[in-house]
């Protein structure tokens, strides 16, 4: 709720705000407060969207309630092959534009593929440059309408293999891989770092070209999985911590990767939050006059600013500070991006 995640079905059932009735807490002074009702309607602001996400910033919480959705009768996920990574992105966009709001539509490139399937063994395909996960859920009969809807979309967008589910264990399996690609990304290198910023779907292709040369740049290699239906990206980026230099490269490459985003039109956040790694990318996407705003949220529900200090939203000398830096480092990489 921190951070307002979604998660792989986010896309068809909605992300943490869309599941939550009411949240119950402190404030910083030991006053009770709650945020939304479990009344179907209720008057006044809508702060409940405020504290979702807030990253403990305006109240401590002490009770959430959530949405009960019924589990669907029937779920089938469909594995489609693709030999190009941007027949692979525009197959997404393909697919939304159909009108089929998938239960989940997950991608992942060659390189992940081939750490996952070495890890779990789901059958993917590892002659493919990338892959998607398209699941549907619902009645048995929705769910085999739909099946073929996405098939004929995949096929027709350029995938060269697609295997459907036969059965609940097969479904698993084919998940297996995605839900296992941090730790199967931990076994191949020392440490990783995930990032999390999300872009416009008919970026997909564009944005994983930008990674793979960023790869060369900063020398490090990276994985890349995400939850392709909201754009939400998470590239692993492998690194070894013990070498100061190393984690020196990766940090930078984690910022250009949410400046890169934010170029793209997207964000520098998708479910995982701000918290203080994303602080100096904040300077790049919002401006001084939208950072005040937030300030006076803030300053709203916390005048001393004693919860959660120097976390999600930089300062103005913070944001000077980190543009000059930039600019002696020459790293302002994009035009769209302003320039300190």
């Amino acid at each position: 709720m921190a951070e307002n995640s979604g998660g792989v079905h986010c896309l068809k059932y909605g992300l943490t705000v869309h599941n939550v009735l009411q949240v119950k807490g402190y404030t910083i002074e030991g006053e009770p407060i709650e945020f939304g009702s479990t009344a179907l309607d209720a008057p006044g602001y809508d702060l409940l969207s405020v504290v979702i996400g807030s990253e403990g910033m305006l109240a401590v919480t002490t009770e959430v309630t959530v949405k009960l959705v019924p589990k669907p009768q029937l779920a089938r996920c469909i594995m489609a092959s693709f030999d190009d990574l941007r027949k692979a992105g525009d197959a997404v966009a393909a697919v939304i534009a159909a009108g089929i709001i998938p239960a989940g539509l997950e991608m992942m490139d060659g390189p992940m593929t081939a750490a996952v399937e070495d890890f779990v063994h789901a059958g993917y395909d590892l002659s493919a440059a990338a892959i998607l996960l398209c699941e549907s859920d619902g009645t048995p009969e929705e769910v085999e309408e739909e099946i073929g809807r996405m098939s004929a979309v995949l096929t027709a967008a350029g995938a060269t293999a697609i295997a459907v589910s036969r059965d609940e264990a097969q479904r698993l399996k084919f998940w297996s891989g995605r839900k296992n690609a941090f730790p199967a990304s931990g076994r191949i290198s020392p440490d990783y770092m995930c990032m999390d910023s999300t872009i416009p779907r008919k970026r997909l292709a564009d944005i994983l070209q930008a990674i793979a040369e960023m790869e060369i740049k900063y020398g490090l290699k990276c994985l890349n999985v995400f939850h392709a239906g909201d754009g939400n990206l998470h590239p692993l980026i492998l690194f070894d911590a013990n070498d100061a230099d190393q984690l020196k490269r990766c940090e930078l490459f984690g910022a250009d990767i949410l400046e890169t985003s934010v170029a793209m039109g997207g964000t520098v956040t998708g479910e995982h939050g701000v918290g203080i790694e994303k602080v100096n990318s904040m300077c790049v996407q919002f401006s001084a006059e939208e950072n005040e705003q937030m300030f006076a949220i803030k300053r709203a529900f916390d005048p001393q600013g004693l919860l959660n200090p120097g976390k999600v939203i930089p300062t103005l000398n913070r944001c000077a500070e980190y543009g000059r830096m930039l600019v002696r480092a020459g790293a302002i990489r994009h035009p769209d991006l302003p320039r300190f």
